[in-house]
Order: C-alpha cells, then structure tokens, then sequence
C-alpha cells in the first residue's frame, strides 16, 4: 500500500486547510458588505461586535 500523499506535512496540512477557509470566508464577507456600501472598518467593527456579544452569552 502506497504512503499517504501530503502538500505540505501530516500536521501542517489541516492548518493551512483552516487558514485556507478562514481567508476565503473574509474576503467574501468583506466583499458582500462593501456591495452594500459598508467600508471595511465597519465590517470588522461589526464582527467585534458579534464576537464580544456571543462571548458575553456563553
């Protein structure tokens, strides 16, 4: 049986994976809210805001 085939290592993959995810999620959001005329220091307010609010209800 063929060994395992990775890009970068057995660790390093699954992070580059999330980091992969992470950066495409903000680019979309980003893009959407400048659409709607929202510059990107409001959108990263408003994540702030809805971080520090889901943080106080746990």
């Amino acid at each position: 049986m063929a060994a395992p085939v990775y890009i970068i290592s057995r660790v390093a993959d699954p992070i580059f994976a999330v980091f992969i995810g992470i950066s495409a999620a903000a680019l979309r959001i980003n893009r959407e809210e400048k659409e709607k005329g929202r510059t990107t220091q409001e959108t990263i307010e408003a994540l702030r805001r809805r971080i520090a609010y889901h943080l106080k209800s746990t």
